[in-house]
């Protein structure tokens, strides 16, 4: 990310300065190209994103194409599963994939567990298995809600979607959003990268944010071509 220390270094260059100074852009690409970034740690960045977001075929291509170390694409395989299977609604499936994979990560970990016996219950209620969905709530998540108050409240809010005929008007309907399952599905995504030793959030969207960070302190004291559009990463020229 060799802009964005560029753009840091501008920063500490003019933070004494009063007026706003105007960086050309020959002189501001002169800048760029003198900061000097490794292909190694920049091919490094890219492969974290690619595994921690679970792009099997994507790593194993880049790893090919730039000689980045070995990656086990059999857990991403593995991983990706897990995911796919809560973000299908089939959590009873995930369960049984994330014990396959590592029966520590929810033996350890009993707030993930709980959320993933919520997703249950949701499910049951989405399918309108009332019966079932009360049974499995009194024997599987009432006795966890009794030791943890977070956990009873969630339960609550959760059983509470029983008492509404329209959930499309219900103050709770939320909890049937497709962004539910998301929310667990990544809470699963997260524990099982942590279990492997890899970092539970991809490096380079914290990086894109500070970038946007820095390129917001710098239009304060100057005038330069900046990146609009992270997409594209277009350096455009700044209004004087």
């Amino acid at each position: 990310m060799s802009l964005f220390w560029l753009v840091i270094r501008q920063l500490a260059e003019i933070e004494a300065m009063a007026a706003k100074k105007v960086i050309t852009r020959e002189e501001w690409e002169k800048k760029l190209n003198d900061v000097k970034i490794r292909k190694e740690d920049m091919n490094k960045l890219v492969m974290n994103f690619l595994v921690t977001e679970g792009y099997v075929e994507a790593a194993e291509k880049f790893r090919m194409e730039s000689g980045t170390e070995h990656i086990d694409l059999a857990t991403i395989t593995d991983r990706m599963a897990v995911k796919k299977a809560v973000q299908s609604g089939n959590v009873e499936d995930a369960i049984e994939k994330v014990n396959d994979l590592n029966p520590e990560i929810l033996d350890t970990n009993p707030q993930l567990f709980f959320h993933l016996q919520q997703q249950r219950l949701i499910e049951l209620i989405r399918n309108g298995k009332v019966e079932e969905a009360l049974e499995f709530a009194q024997e599987e998540l009432a006795p966890r809600g009794e030791e943890n108050q977070s956990f009873l409240e969630e339960l609550e809010r959760t059983v509470a979607l029983l008492a509404f005929e329209d959930v499309s008007n219900c103050p709770v309907g939320d909890l049937l959003d497709i962004s539910q399952r998301l929310k667990t599905a990544s809470e699963v995504n997260a524990a099982i990268l942590t279990s492997q030793s890899h970092e539970k959030d991809p490096k380079l969207p914290s990086l894109l944010k500070m970038l946007q960070w820095a390129q917001n302190q710098l239009d304060e004291k100057a005038a330069y071509p900046r990146i609009n559009d992270l997409s594209t990463a277009i350096l455009e020229d700044s209004a004087v």
